[in-house]
């Protein structure tokens, strides 16, 4: 096999190339098989590439690439490095659970401290490692920090970002988690060239947003909402003047927040245990839907084929490096223009034109590969440029749409008595559907070959549907006043008593 066969070979075989951005927490850029902090559309020039690291954890996987199937649907269908990629996932589950557990008694702002200081000692750790054994333990840290990180920080954008600027907020997000992405693609790219230790660097360059990000957590006030909750009234009005700034009046929405705060007091059944309760339906409904229809957006199967299309077009040995940088900057453009556009026409735009050009681009992508990629052949260059820009207009779709609304709405639909409960169970639902994606992705793709872009086409209709006819529009709607919003909703209100909230008519 030759040197740039055996190279997307190793980029695809195990890294966490299938899984979704938006999980990861955007303060850490390196991005690698044994310290994903960060993932992405495509896997590429992380610590899985570098012999060094392979010959001393994985030599195995270097024999079974030199043998590989020339079917290029299944040529990567390797279990063994994505079994170890997947744990991240796992504990990143376990990491949200046991958040969402403890975050009502510590507060956001304690939990994110915990999350960052577990990316720094997880990010040590693999830099140091001697053996699988520390890498795994390296990974188990990650992933629950991942998990305690990604509970705390959406909620903490809701709770604290003005109503009328809020989805801008929560879209910083997973707007620094693309541009950390790119960071982490440049930063993998450069520690390949060093021989020997270079995935080291790469890894342990983790540490640094990691320790950026406990030092911003120490210095920043909780939530007002979780200082209420916690009977601290004169912390929770400080640090509302203090986000709102001096001389702003917050007393109105302050009582607000109280209010929703003795709401939940006179109802203590534990939140998980609420959730399930028939008037809280919407909510719990949500919080399924959302993970769910992420994972079955298609980004996982676009991304996989995107280093394949690279090469073809003529990147030759760079294509992985070009792909992740262009990719890259569509993830960043398409999410900036969501923060732009969801505060000023609403969230179910996005949704429409979001699904209407994923799915295009996944039927579009299907076609031309069906008919025009067989086993071992190369696509002709015309086939090849068309899909690469269905790629690119996918990735950006992506962006716009799901990719920032999955953050922006369970982030703040949720009453404050369940809002933990529900942003961990998404939370940790989209990390449990990761690993399953993570893990048998591949053989997915192998079976199902071009098919697989028609399988997500189908279910970005049902997505599109479901988002248009069932999720609110919440755009200006301040967060105590949700439960109006899906009071008078079609089908929720059903389920959810008005509770006499007051909003502006522009979140109508």
């Amino acid at each position: 096999m030759r040197k740039m066969e055996l190279e997307t070979v190793l980029t695809n075989a195990g890294c966490d190339r299938v899984l979704l951005w938006p999980l990861m927490i955007s303060l850490a850029p390196t991005k690698s098989t044994c310290s994903c902090v960060l993932t992405s559309p495509i896997t590429s020039g992380g610590v899985s590439e570098m012999e060094s690291f392979l010959e001393k954890f994985f030599p195995g996987l270097l024999k079974t690439a030199a043998h590989a199937n020339k079917d290029v649907y299944c040529i990567y269908n390797n279990q063994a490095l994505t079994a170890f990629t997947s744990s991240l996932y796992a504990f990143g589950m376990v990491g949200t659970l046991l958040a969402s557990r403890v975050t009502r008694r510590l507060g956001r702002q304690a939990i994110m401290l915990i999350g960052g200081t577990l990316f720094l000692a997880g990010a040590l750790v693999n830099a140091a490692a001697a053996n699988i054994a520390m890498l795994i333990v390296g990974r188990m840290l990650l992933g629950l920090g991942l998990g305690f990180s990604g509970q705390a920080t959406p909620v903490y954008l809701a709770e604290v970002a003005p109503p009328r600027w809020r989805g801008g907020f929560i879209s910083a997000f997973p707007l620094f988690i693309s541009v950390g992405y790119l960071v982490a693609n440049l930063i993998n790219y450069g520690t390949s060239r060093i021989p020997g230790w270079g995935w080291r660097l790469s890894l342990g360059l983790a540490a640094v947003p990691a320790a950026v990000m406990v030092a911003g957590a120490a210095f920043i006030p909780d939530t007002p909402s979780s200082l209420v909750l916690r009977g601290k009234h004169d912390d929770a009005r400080a640090a509302l003047q203090r986000v709102r700034g001096k001389g702003v009046d917050i007393g109105a929405e302050f009582a607000d927040i109280l209010a929703a705060a003795e709401h939940a007091r006179r109802n203590e059944e534990g939140a998980f245990r609420r959730i399930l309760r028939r008037e809280y339906r919407p909510y719990l409904v949500m919080a399924v839907a959302f993970p769910v229809f992420l994972n079955l957006t298609g980004v996982a199967v676009t991304a996989f084929f995107s280093p394949i299309l690279f090469r073809t077009v003529g990147f030759e040995s760079d294509a992985a490096l070009m792909g992740a940088v262009i990719l890259g900057v569509m993830n960043i453009g398409g999410i900036l223009a969501s923060g732009f556009a969801m505060d000023r026409y609403g969230r179910k735009l996005l949704f429409v034109i979001g699904g209407a050009l994923m799915f295009t681009c996944q039927v579009t992508m299907a076609s031309i590969i069906g008919s025009q990629l067989g086993n071992g052949s190369k696509m002709p260059k015309g086939y090849a440029v068309a899909v690469l820009i269905a790629t690119f207009v996918f990735s950006a779709s992506f962006s716009w749409s799901w990719g920032a609304l999955y953050w922006t709405i369970p982030g703040e639909i949720y009453p404050v008595e369940v809002r933990a409960a529900g942003q961990g169970a998404a939370v940790a639902l989209n990390l449990g559907l990761n690993f399953l994606q993570a893990q048998f992705f591949l053989a997915m793709l192998c079976c199902f070959k071009y098919g697989a872009f028609l399988f997500y086409a189908s279910w970005l209709v049902v997505m599109t549907a479901f988002a248009v006819a069932l999720v609110p529009e919440t755009k200006g709607v301040p967060l105590e006043s949700m439960g109006h919003v899906f009071a008078r909703h079609w089908y929720w209100g059903r389920f959810v008593k008005d509770q006499n909230n007051k909003f502006g008519d522009e979140s109508t």
